[in-house]
């Protein structure tokens, strides 16, 4: 069975994305989670996660930061709130909230998020042996290893088929030390659109912006993997990935919907490449006007993947 796995922007988006069909709701806060589309207060998360449940699907929350010793000591507090409020699982990429969840015997089930460290099903299962019930795949794996790991891993593999993909991320406040170099004050989070270009390739767009985790670059493109679907589902790919980090509002809560009617195709084995066409040039007509698509490395060599 497939499932949808969506961010969300708000309350009112993540309920929105529930009565659409999506299966696995991605929350969170800043404070524990990476480049999520909103910081959602304890009480939005509560309510959340009660909605998910009262509509049979489930909220998956982020902890996957970058801790150093002051914050991992603060996340034991915001494991024990996600319990009380009966959260179905985190992401998690550092081994330490592993160990503060066994310390502090506060184990929530957990999809293992290392970013681009995520690329061997040996790696995964590592993992699943040591009570991760998922995994996050890294973007840079390319379809022909995919073909290779999928199969081998002990736990689904989540992949995500729309959205951003973050090529780097620092924890120094590098736009913050920019803009104070040359004696100017401007905002640096998301809505600030900023981008940084290469010198030798004039179309080069990589989104940039900063909050509390560092700084974070883009590729150039946004991630569609719509066309590909029928391929990764043949290999055994169960989880789709949609993150709306640059996708606001009603286009995401729609581009969600294509992917539900996507995954009905294949449950009913009506999925053809005239109707993967259709629903792709639905997505490219939602997706925002000033960001570009492609298939980021799926169809890369991964020889050619350095």
């Amino acid at each position: 069975m497939i499932e949808l796995i969506a961010t969300a922007e708000s309350v009112a988006q993540a309920k929105e994305l529930v009565d659409c069909g999506v299966d696995i709701l991605y929350i969170g806060e800043d404070e524990y989670g990476l480049r999520l589309p909103y910081s959602f207060t304890r009480e939005e998360q509560r309510e959340v996660i009660a909605y998910a449940h009262e509509k049979g699907a489930q909220v998956s929350a982020a902890v996957n930061a970058i801790f150093h010793n002051d914050r991992i000591n603060q996340v034991g507090e915001y494991l024990a709130f996600l319990r009380e409020a009966a959260v179905d699982s985190i992401t998690l990429g550092d081994p330490g909230v592993v160990q503060v969840m066994r310390e502090q015997d506060l184990f929530i089930p957990y999809r293992y998020d290392a970013q681009v460290m995520v690329t061997s099903s040996g790696q995964i299962n590592f993992w699943a042996k040591r009570g991760a019930v998922g995994s996050v795949l890294a973007r840079e794996v390319p379809f022909e290893e995919m073909k290779k790991l999928i199969p081998d891993a002990l736990v689904p593999v989540e992949v995500l088929v729309y959205g951003a993909t973050c090529i780097h991320q620092s924890k120094r406040n590098l736009l913050e030390n920019y803009f104070n170099f040359i004696e100017k004050e401007e905002a640096v989070d998301k809505e600030r659109g900023l981008f940084i270009s290469e010198p030798k390739k004039v179309d080069s767009h990589y989104s940039i912006y900063q909050d509390l985790n560092g700084t974070h670059i883009f590729a150039n493109n946004d991630l569609d993997l719509m066309p590909h679907l029928g391929e990764l589902t043949a290999i055994g790919v169960s989880q789709w990935m949609l993150d709306g980090l640059f996708t606001p509002g009603e286009n995401f809560v729609a581009i969600a919907k294509l992917f539900v009617a996507a995954r009905e195709a294949f449950a009913e084995g009506n999925w053809t490449e005239e109707l993967a066409e259709r629903l792709d040039a639905e997505l490219h007509a939602l997706h925002p006007a000033n960001r570009e698509l492609d298939s980021g490395f799926y169809a890369k060599d991964p020889n050619e993947v350095v």
